[in-house]
């Protein structure tokens, strides 16, 4: 057996998130330290991509933020800082990354929803 792979399988902390992917709306809650204290902040947006795989799997959420700037962030799937994540939309997209997104705006960025 991997070496590698039986010391992630046993040292590393497994999250418990739902199944998401390219395409869907996420809300992430993560904690942040700032001096003593330590609160919890959320990043909504659409999820670009998931890439890697065990320790190393990640994600990119993407958001409109103010002045119709698009604000793209990475998370570690199997980061401490990550308290929970809600998928609030599942998009329909025929890709496993989607970056075309980057360039659209107001009506062509949307996405169509995937009925469950």
């Amino acid at each position: 057996m991997d070496l590698v792979k039986f010391v992630q399988d046993e040292f590393v902390p497994k999250n418990d998130f739902p199944q998401f992917g390219a395409g869907d709306t996420v809300t992430v809650y993560y904690k942040i330290k700032e001096g003593e204290k330590e609160r919890t902040q959320f990043f909504k947006g659409v999820v670009l991509q998931r890439r890697g795989a065990g320790i190393t799997e990640t994600f990119t959420i993407r958001k409109i933020g103010a002045n119709s700037i698009g604000v793209e962030r990475i998370f570690p799937v199997n980061s401490p800082i990550l308290e929970k994540i809600e998928v609030n939309k599942r998009g329909m997209v025929r890709r496993a990354r989607i970056f075309y997104l980057r360039e659209l705006t107001g009506k062509k960025a949307r996405i169509k929803e995937r009925r469950m």
